[in-house]
């Protein structure tokens, strides 16, 4: 597969992140719960997923008789991320809460490609990686004091 395509999908990817937050946070604002943001946030992603799967891939739910237990956390995971992140970004300002999360997002990957975890190929720890690292984390430090 040309590598243009995953590239694109994950620059959207990062622009729905940036988006997202305070877009839930809004709505919370609006409607006194960040919680519930949260939720009608996660309720209207499933019903797009839903209408997805029946449109375009229709994989029997049985097929999930496959997976291990931990692989279905998946849900919860991102259940926080929303729910944090609709909480932070009005405290923290948006660009210091995705640099926070960023930061944090590329240590956790470094661990997981160096070790190989959750099933993805191992991709040792470099100093490049390190320093590409430090550099975002450098760039937390300057985001929250500009």
């Amino acid at each position: 597969m040309n590598a243009l395509v995953p590239i694109l999908a994950a620059l959207l990817a990062g622009v729905g992140l940036a988006t997202q937050s305070p877009t839930n946070a809004a709505l919370g604002r609006s409607i006194g719960s960040v919680t519930l943001a949260a939720l009608v946030s996660f309720a209207v992603g499933t019903v797009i997923l839903i209408a997805a799967w029946l449109s375009f891939d229709r994989t029997p739910l049985a097929a999930l008789r496959g997976a291990r237990p931990w692989m279905l956390v998946g849900g919860a995971y991102g259940a926080y991320f929303v729910a944090a992140a609709a909480f932070a970004a009005p405290r923290l300002g948006l660009a210091s809460m995705l640099t926070i999360m960023i930061a944090s997002q590329l240590l956790t990957a470094l661990v997981i490609d160096h070790f190989g975890l959750i099933g993805l190929p191992r991709a040792p720890i470099s100093w490049v990686k390190v320093a590409g690292v430090l550099i975002v984390l450098g760039g937390v430090i300057l985001v929250r004091r500009g």
